[in-house]
């Protein structure tokens, strides 16, 4: 009799790599390594989060690996092979040795690849772990600061966990393998979601809910390319006309999707197909499971009783979360009706990111809706007015980039309740909108100022390394379940949480830096964006006298935007030099906002320990060596503007200094309290 007991052990990273004696073998019949950035990004941002979690989590587990024990300590990797492979990548870009090797059966370039961590010096490669391993380096730089970088790797090898099933040797694995996934994947957790909740509908509001799941769950796709009836969408497609679910078109759906067991035996086999071409794709801001749960939000918010500062954006709780819910016909509709409307907002008025890479040159954000004229259908600016469409775009795109982590996304939480809010929300029928943009920016601009003055300058609301507690952001935005962006915060004492460099920093967080990056660009917007001003002119020289350096031109304001290559603090007086010697900066000064600036992972990576003159020279090289959308942030094209200015004046090595870095930070507070330093 063949045992149906899976016999399992939970191990730490530690054990797996650098336990007992083992060997973890790849069969011939798994696909090659093929985690991307983002899912590779996304592990190193939960183990990370987790690290640092108010209450630190004391085990953190990633998943689980099956193996089949085949003697002589091999192990065959039957799942769990690309986790395995990841962390095989973290653990060498963290330094780390390890004894257990991970191989690949007759893949000879797989083995000597991965054997070649972490120069690679190979005459042939396995790209999909080489490009793996640049990933996690990236990862690492731009997620974990130099000052968490020890107990992260720590972290990493003794509390991140896996389950480790070792299947016994009289199973019959094909059946093991029918039993583990008889669709050659796992289910997904939104698949569950969607069998709870269709199951509550009749035959045609089945098909009604099938359809409208499936539509909305293709985040790259606008969707009005999915749903093409105008009683949706109107004649030109850019409106929003139906008032609940009831209202939407019966599609021809036979779907059998009842059950979660239905959902196994039966993956997708009734999924509505568009046979029409896409015009566009883009890469979307959030997957669609933490999409759900900021829908299943929005559901809940007018709940009497519920507390928006408890629910969880994480999609690792989507089923927790969900389970708190009543479930029933009305909430299933409601929730659908929600979902379509969210969808709609999310692709119209909201930025996305276009398939293009991150250049100097162009800008990848877009706001744009869609938008059909006869047979014709294409993307029009959400604003005409090109200040407007600006602005938006600068500050939509900087609650992005400062919030990428897909659980940390409240933002998008509040732009999303403040556009249902609209009674009148649609896009016109003509070449103008209806919906005003004006109104919308001012709400933005109101909710980034909210961000900055109620929650970050609010020493409460932050953890020890001055990181936004859990329910920091709800707290602040909103009251009584709803959006209040009034400002209680009138005492603005920014050194007296992130000092001045009289006492080291806890910490600066990202939103800082980018939120300064926008008011250093505004500022530009609202003074010489238009204007016809030449260099010398006063108004110019007025401008960059306000920054605290001379001028750099302007095409730095023209050609900015909010990079996500830029996530990594960098010291642009080096901690490798702070030993307060000779009037050398020590490490009190040169941590505090007036020294830092965000800076791209490789070339903080290349240039970190570098004299403040060497990086200047090295960082404004138009070789491309480096890429320039790297350092292209206002900030720090001042300081390095400022640095250029005194080698004019001062002897070799006296570029930057202590007293240049109080001056450069009393310029950014009149930036940031143009009404009053603090």
């Amino acid at each position: 009799m063949k045992t149906k007991n899976l016999p399992l052990k939970e191990m730490s990273i530690a054990e797996i790599y650098n336990g007992d004696k083992a060997t973890y073998e790849v069969p011939i019949y798994q696909r090659n390594y093929a985690w991307e950035k983002d899912e590779i990004s996304a592990l190193i941002q939960d183990v990370y989060d987790a690290f640092t979690a108010e209450a630190k989590k004391q085990t953190y587990f990633i998943g689980t690996l099956v193996t089949f024990h085949k003697g002589d300590q091999v192990y065959e990797v039957i799942d769990g092979q690309q986790r395995l492979t990841t962390i095989n990548l973290v653990l060498g870009a963290l330094e780390i040795s390890i004894k257990n090797k991970l191989t690949y059966r007759a893949r000879k370039i797989s083995n000597v690849t991965i054997q070649s961590i972490p120069n690679f010096e190979i005459d042939e490669k396995d790209d999909g772990i080489v490009n793996g391993f640049k990933y996690v380096k990236a990862a690492i730089d731009e997620i974990v600061p130099k000052d968490r970088y020890d107990g992260f790797k720590n972290y990493f090898q003794d509390s991140v966990h896996l389950i480790h099933y070792q299947v016994p040797k009289d199973i019959d694995l094909n059946h093991y393998f029918e039993i583990m996934n008889s669709r050659g994947e796992q289910l997904e957790k939104h698949e569950i979601i969607k069998a709870r909740l269709i199951e509550k509908l009749n035959k045609d509001d089945k098909a009604k809910f099938n359809c409208l799941w499936e539509f909305c769950s293709e985040m790259n796709v606008y969707i009005q390319q999915k749903y093409r009836e105008s009683i949706i969408f109107g004649e030109f497609h850019c409106d929003f006309k139906i008032l609940n679910f009831d209202d939407l078109p019966l599609k021809e759906d036979n779907t059998k999707i009842l059950k979660i067991s239905d959902l196994i035996k039966y993956h997708d086999v009734n999924r509505p197909q568009d046979k029409e071409d896409k015009i566009d794709t883009f890469q979307p801001i959030m997957d669609f499971s933490n999409f759900l749960l900021i829908v299943l939000k929005i559901t809940r918010i007018k709940e009497t009783k519920f507390d928006p500062t408890s629910f969880n954006l994480d999609d690792k709780e989507l089923i927790h979360e969900f389970d708190q819910v009543q479930v029933d016909e009305e909430f299933v509709k409601s929730f659908g009706y929600n979902l379509l409307k969210a969808k709609y907002l999310l692709d119209n008025f909201i930025v996305h990111h276009s398939s293009e890479d991150d250049t100097i040159e162009n800008n990848p954000w877009k706001l744009q809706y869609w938008k059909k004229e006869g047979n014709n259908e294409y993307l029009k600016n959400l604003e005409n007015k090109s200040d407007v469409q600006n602005k938006l775009v600068q500050l939509l795109s900087m609650f992005e980039v400062s919030f990428t982590p897909r659980q940390r996304k409240n933002y998008l939480f509040y732009c999303l309740l403040y556009l249902f809010d609209f009674d009148m929300l649609y896009l016109s029928q003509t070449n103008d909108s209806n919906f005003d943009n004006n109104k919308y920016f001012e709400f933005l601009k109101e909710l980034a100022d909210k961000y900055f003055k109620d929650v970050y300058l609010v020493a409460k609301n932050l953890n020890e390394i001055n990181t936004p507690k859990p329910g920091s952001f709800d707290n602040a935005v909103l009251s009584n379940n709803s959006l209040n962006i009034i400002l209680n915060n009138d005492n603005f004492d920014f050194t007296a949480i992130y000092g001045d460099g009289t006492t080291r920093s806890k910490g600066i967080p990202l939103f800082v830096f980018n939120f300064l990056d926008y008011k250093l660009w505004e500022k530009y917007a609202n003074e010489l964006r238009g204007e016809k001003t030449k260099e010398g002119s006063e108004k110019r020289t007025e401008f960059f006298v306000a920054l605290g350096c001379s001028d750099f031109g302007l095409k730095v304001f023209e050609q900015f935007y909010f990079s996500r290559t830029r996530r990594s603090l960098e010291h642009y007086y080096p901690q490798a030099n702070a030993n307060g010697k000779d009037g050398a900066a020590n490490e009190e000064q040169i941590n505090c906002l007036g020294n830092y600036s965000m800076i791209g992972s490789e070339a903080n990576s290349s240039g970190s320990n570098w004299s403040p003159k060497t990086k200047l020279d090295h960082y404004l090289d138009d070789s491309g060596k480096i890429r320039q959308v790297s350092v292209a942030s206002i900030k720090f094209m001042i300081m390095m503007q400022k640095c250029k200015d005194n080698q004019k004046v001062r002897v070799t090595g006296q570029e930057w200094n202590f007293d240049d870095i109080k001056i450069h930070q009393e310029k950014m507070m009149q930036v940031f309290f143009p009404d009053g330093v603090k």
